[in-house]
């Protein structure tokens, strides 16, 4: 995507890249094909604006932050399919870490801010050193380098060996307090050091492009949900977003200092401005949103197109009692429950296929308001309370991603939180935040400042619903969600 100083969309190409899923569980992308594909929108982009990429003040990248790549640092190519945040084969290997101490799952909480997880990137990297034959030796040499995505694209473009701090915070092998590697955690996971890249701010130069983007200022890196954040100027500490894409994501900018959740929440570098220190956020990540409504469409023949299911579900004014709870690899936060399963519950002969698409959208709304509970406790055993409404973490939610689009999910969302809900004009806040990075970082934006100015509010959604039947209807979802605990 290409944006002016306005912060509006000049041009924009995309290419779908595949999904593998070689085994049950199981989740792939070949990082070839993405830089591949990477390389035709960046040309494509430019020609659709008819500009040259010298034109251009700077680069920024936003990525799917967990995803891990180990490549040949000699040759540059990728020894292995590129394990995808969702993949679950560490969960025996993340069991068997949560036994060995007595803080279970919370075992390296105090020094990452995370849950033990399949999640995260350091396990997968440990499972790529144990399974592929020779790699741990190779890896042990210094032959073998580890990026999440962004890291991949920065090496690829700029030969630079980098991440930055939001993606690092992602691996469970970064210490927030030092916000660099930690060799306790490297050691117990196994994994080098040598092979990780140098944790940089969020917005910094890391390098020129070289080929179609020869000469440019690679200056900005985010993972994609912490650029949505960036995106949605998200800069004082209470201002949170949610992202609904494959997944929905609550980020809260909690200020200059990490604050631990107690409540089942993550612990993240919200973003970091070259010569200060860091920003923190606790975030929410909700597993299944728009992949429910993929689910349906393909697995079940529900609907023909995602598009349908706007209509389907607008056209009864409830879901006729039934909950869908999507838990198809377990339940992220707040539960961390990977013995979760989906299932549907409150089916009567009077539930039809409009009642279900229905449901499959309250179902992220219920799943966003279980995140934002978890934060209002988080912000009563603060010390330093942020700002808020008593019993809620926010005022208002600032929302975007594609499931955003819907007339009926803002709405539903508005209800269930009993908080207003804005969406802002400019929708891709997730690549708008990696290019505000990027710009800040060559002085193309002067400030923050400069970047508040350009937010302007679309559409506002306002609560509908009364309190006493959303409480009543929350009730009903909580009693579906132990339903679907201890299936695996």
């Amino acid at each position: 995507m290409v944006f002016d100083a306005a912060g509006r969309i000049v041009a924009a190409d995309q290419r779908e890249h595949r999904q593998l899923f070689p085994r049950p569980g199981w989740v792939e992308h070949d990082a070839t094909e993405i830089w591949r594909n990477v390389r035709s929108c960046v040309t494509g982009a430019l020609e659709r604006a008819g500009l040259r990429a010298t034109d251009l003040a700077a680069i920024g990248i936003t990525n799917q932050r967990e995803t891990t790549v180990l490549w040949d640092r000699r040759t540059g190519e990728p020894v292995h399919p590129a394990i995808v945040w969702q993949d679950t084969r560490t969960d025996a290997m993340v069991g068997s870490l949560a036994a060995e101490s007595p803080a279970g799952l919370d075992r390296f909480r105090p020094q990452t801010g995370l849950p033990l997880a399949t999640y995260f990137s350091g396990p997968k990297i440990a499972w790529l050193l144990a399974n592929v034959p020779g790699l741990r030796e190779r890896a042990e040499a210094g032959e073998i380098l580890f990026g999440t995505m962004d890291t991949w694209l920065i090496w690829n473009l700029t030969g630079a060996h980098v991440t930055d701090v939001t993606n690092a915070s992602r691996t469970m092998l970064m210490n927030l307090s030092t916000v660099d590697w930690d060799d306790e955690l490297c050691a117990t996971l196994g994994v080098p050091r040598v092979m990780l890249p140098r944790i940089q701010p969020s917005s910094t130069v890391y390098g020129r492009g070289r080929g179609p983007v020869d000469g440019v200022p690679v200056a900005g890196a985010l993972g994609d949900q912490q650029a949505a954040l960036f995106g949605q100027v998200c800069f004082d500490p209470g201002d949170a977003k949610c992202t609904y894409g494959t997944g929905a994501f609550l980020l809260q900018n909690t200020g200059p200092a990490p604050v631990t959740s107690h409540a089942g929440l993550i612990t993240t570098v919200a973003y970091q401005l070259a010569g200060q220190p860091p920003a923190f956020a606790l975030e929410g990540s909700v597993a299944v949103a728009g992949s429910l409504v993929q689910w349906l469409r393909d697995n079940l023949g529900l609907i023909a197109t995602a598009s349908d299911m706007d209509g389907l579900a607008g056209s009864v004014p409830d879901s006729g009692g039934a909950v869908i709870v999507p838990a198809f690899s377990g339940l992220f936060a707040p539960h961390w429950r990977s013995d979760a399963r989906g299932i549907i519950a409150g089916l009567t002969a009077y539930v039809t296929r409009a009642h279900l698409a229905r449901a499959a959208l309250e179902a992220v709304a219920w799943q966003v308001r279980e995140v934002v509970d978890a934060m209002a406790a988080d912000q009563r055993d603060s010390p330093q309370p942020r700002s808020g409404e008593s019993g809620l973490t926010l005022p208002s939610l600032k929302v975007d991603g594609g499931m955003m689009a819907s007339p009926v999910l803002p709405q539903l969302q508005a209800d269930v939180l009993g908080v207003p809900v804005v969406r802002p004009q400019i929708t891709e806040t997730t690549c708008l935040g990696a290019a505000y990075a990027a710009g800040l970082a060559v002085g193309y934006w002067p400030s923050l400042e400069a970047l508040r100015a350009n937010w302007h509010a679309e559409r506002t959604w306002h609560p509908q619903l009364s309190p006493a039947d959303r409480d009543e209807q929350y009730a009903r979802w909580r009693k579906a969600v132990e339903r679907a605990l201890d299936w695996a």
